[in-house]
């Protein structure tokens, strides 16, 4: 089966999930070839210990619209992530997660899955895009931002704060850098053959 990418994006009210909520998440499932095969998004209810972190609230208060947004119509966690599995299992592929970054959005998404589903579709692991970066561009981690990367890998969807439209964009900048990274194995494996046998 062929893998399919989980472009996910999640907004919080702090940090670290447990001590603060995620408001909202969404996944765009793409396939290597950039065919977008559907999306999920879910507003949160808060849990009810935790708290919003200060500075996290702060830029809220700042993006009053953005914030808005993820209270609206907010479900249950265990009624979300449970509906989320199921979507992920109802596409026909190997589910990865992807991010950017992915230390901070799968942080929360996995937590959220093992504490009301007891499970993780994408395993323990996920891509993160910032890493990808790096490696095509050869430049250290804290240079491959989306400020240092070449225009095409940016496709027309917007950078919003809103978890589904940033997904969908994030998605698609991950297959136009899937496609940049096959021009240069194919590009390689020319220069190799020109070569010849050794």
């Amino acid at each position: 089966m062929a893998e399919i990418y989980f472009s996910t994006d999640v907004e919080t009210d702090g940090p670290i999930p447990g001590p603060n909520s995620m408001l909202s998440f969404a996944s765009a499932a793409f396939t290597p070839d950039k065919k977008l095969l559907g999306t999920f998004s879910a507003n949160l209810d808060l849990l009810p210990s935790a708290q919003g972190h200060p500075d996290t609230m702060k830029f809220w208060q700042e993006n009053p619209d953005a914030y808005a947004a993820t209270r609206a119509d907010t479900k249950d966690p265990a009624v979300a992530m449970a509906e989320y599995v199921a979507w992920i299992k109802s596409l026909p592929g190997k589910p990865v997660f992807a991010a950017y970054p992915a230390g901070f959005d799968f942080l929360f998404v996995y937590w959220y899955l093992i504490r009301f589903t007891g499970a993780s579709p994408f395993s323990h692991s996920a891509l993160d895009m910032k890493s990808m970066a790096m490696a095509l561009l050869g430049t250290g981690y804290r240079d491959s931002t989306k400020r240092n990367m070449p225009k095409e890998w940016f496709g027309p969807a917007p950078h919003t704060h809103v978890a589904l439209d940033d997904a969908i964009e994030q998605g698609e900048l991950l297959c136009n850098m899937l496609a940049a990274a096959q021009k240069l194995r194919a590009a390689s494996k020319s220069g190799d053959d020109a070569k010849g046998p050794r």
